[in-house]
């Protein structure tokens, strides 16, 4: 044998943090998403008395809007600095989802303000269009995948509802707000559809084990389908009889108990930014809680109950995000 020394090993490269733009994460659009589905709730509860409703909405509104464009603006300056990135978190099953938070925000400040300022539908047609034309595209990539096998089992999340279901259910408010009820209307069914093409796959995944840690947080969005279905009833046909929206409030709290028994999953997550999947549904939720109350002639204590639960949960999120962002732990670290 050679007694010569072994040449010693080089040490490993030391990893370099991507810079922070590119690790701006699209779930981040859940922020304003969920604060502007806030807005519209504490808009409802005026028509009840409750007058304070009108500046609350205003000042989340103007907050959620703040949110949006900064986001959009950091989002272009990613896509020219770091296309490559954006370009891999588009193809990502899970994060490519996620990037239809980025319309279906838009198309949610469309059926807020459209009815205020129909003189601006010079504005709210591109963006409706632009929004339900990405949202399109992104269910498509979704779709393709799941229905080619290229779709890893792990990565069947809840995630995967919002381009294929919300953008259909939320798109069908906003064309139904710029006097387009019967497109509404079929894009309502688009959304069911797509609801009634991936339930089955993410119920399987769900209740066949806890998601990864990482994908934990998207677990909220499981309420989405059925919240953001009732709130879209009652924008399309104000004048159901009560128990229409009843009965949808009643099928909308069940995927909110499944999602709560399985607290002690996704608890196990350190606190980030993707739990704020947590917040259009409740806020959708609260929102169809105040219109039933108002139709149904309800105490409106319990319309302040269904929005003072949404305020907690999304004020919770947002006093927690604040202190991430002062850390600095804001965005994941790669």
């Amino acid at each position: 044998m050679s007694n010569r020394p072994r040449p010693p090993v080089p040490p490993a490269a030391p990893s370099v943090a991507r810079p922070w733009l590119a690790r701006l994460h699209p779930g981040l659009f859940s922020i304003p998403l969920g604060i502007l589905g806030l807005s519209g709730a504490w808009a409802r509860i005026v028509p009840l008395g409750i007058t304070v409703g009108n500046p609350v909405a205003f000042v989340l509104l103007a907050v959620g809007i703040i949110l949006l464009a900064l986001l959009s603006l950091l989002w272009l300056l990613k896509i020219a600095l770091h296309r490559h990135v954006a370009r891999q978190e588009l193809q990502h099953p899970v994060q490519g989802a996620l990037l239809a938070l980025a319309p279906l925000a838009y198309l949610v400040l469309v059926a807020l303000l459209a009815p205020a300022l129909p003189e601006l539908d010079v504005l709210w047609w591109p963006l409706t269009l632009i929004g339900l034309a990405l949202e399109f595209w992104m269910a498509w990539l979704v779709v393709a995948r799941l229905s080619s096998g290229q779709m890893p089992t792990e990565l069947i999340t809840p995630a995967l509802y919002l381009p294929t279901v919300s953008g259909g259910l939320v798109g069908a408010m906003a064309l139904q707000v710029l006097g387009q009820p019967g497109w509404a209307a079929v894009l309502l069914g688009m959304g069911i559809g797509g609801w009634a093409l991936l339930e089955i796959r993410i119920l399987h995944r769900l209740f066949s084990g806890p998601l990864p840690l990482a994908l934990r947080p998207t677990i909220g969005l499981e309420m989405a389908p059925t919240a953001v279905c009732t709130l879209a009833v009652t924008v399309l046909w104000p004048s159901l009889p009560v128990e229409i929206y009843l009965i949808c409030i009643g099928i909308a709290s069940a995927p909110v108990m499944a999602v709560l028994t399985r607290w002690h999953n996704w608890k196990a997550v350190p606190f980030n930014a993707g739990f704020w999947s947590f917040s259009f549904p409740i806020a959708a939720l609260a929102s169809s809680v105040v219109f039933a109350v108002q139709r149904g002639n309800w105490p409106v204590s319990v319309a302040l109950t269904a929005l003072g639960v949404a305020s907690a949960v999304i004020g919770y999120l947002a006093a927690r995000s604040v202190i991430l962002l002062f850390k600095g732990t804001l965005l994941p670290p790669q």
